[in-house]
């Protein structure tokens, strides 16, 4: 779902900040090698979440859904000299491709691979995080978020991808169709809960800030 017309959208791109060689090589890869490249953040959404990222200046990070590291070297800009970047995948197969761009990077010994499943791996780790990237499974995006908000310190950011889920969260709920209904209990749980402040932003499939109190 397209919100905005490819000319001001490519206008946007153009009038944003560029993109860093070693992501143009990584997406080049990743769409040679890869399944499912169009799951890349990509050039415009990578600009803005490294730009969260070094706003917030995180000393500790938590990635749900590496895929093949875009994002996670993205939000890693920002980090304090000190800090770390925890992230999670099911896939073991792209353990490699991502190890391999992370250690090419400045941060490469600042960024910790989990693999397996992000609901049994999210309590392992102790940390506090300053910032939570979520983009995994969306049917277990409302876990996802149980299981990170005690762990997130207060001023802390989660940002959620795919939220609009392709327009999808505003039409007739297809029976079985179970990510679109965890997206909207999800959305709704956001707006509701009193422990954040959340506004949606529709940045490619949608894109939803949450800042805890």
């Amino acid at each position: 779902m397209e919100f905005i017309s490819e000319d001001l959208d490519n206008y946007i791109v153009n009038h944003s900040e560029d993109e860093p060689e070693l992501l143009k090589q990584l997406s080049r890869e990743t769409h040679l090698k890869i399944l499912q490249p169009r799951m890349l953040s990509g050039h415009y959404q990578g600009r803005l979440l490294s730009l969260i990222s070094k706003i917030i200046n995180p000393k500790a990070i938590l990635e749900i859904g590496t895929y093949t590291g875009y994002s996670a070297l993205c939000l890693a800009e920002g980090l304090q000299n000190s800090g770390v970047l925890h992230t999670i995948d099911i896939n073991e197969e792209l353990y490699d491709f991502q190890r391999k761009y992370f250690d090419a990077s400045p941060f490469g010994k600042q960024m910790i691979q989990h693999v397996g499943n992000a609901v049994e791996i999210i309590n392992t780790i102790d940390s506090q995080f300053d910032l939570v990237f979520i983009d995994a499974d969306k049917e277990d995006y409302p876990t996802y978020f149980e299981l990170i908000i005690d762990k997130l310190n207060p001023g802390g950011i989660i940002l959620s991808d795919n939220v609009l889920w392709s327009g999808k969260v505003i039409e007739p709920l297809v029976e079985g169709d179970e990510a679109t209904k965890a997206l909207i209990q999800y959305n709704q749980m956001l707006k509701d809960d009193p422990r954040i402040e959340t506004v949606v932003l529709p940045v490619r499939d949608g894109l939803t800030i949450s800042r805890k109190k």
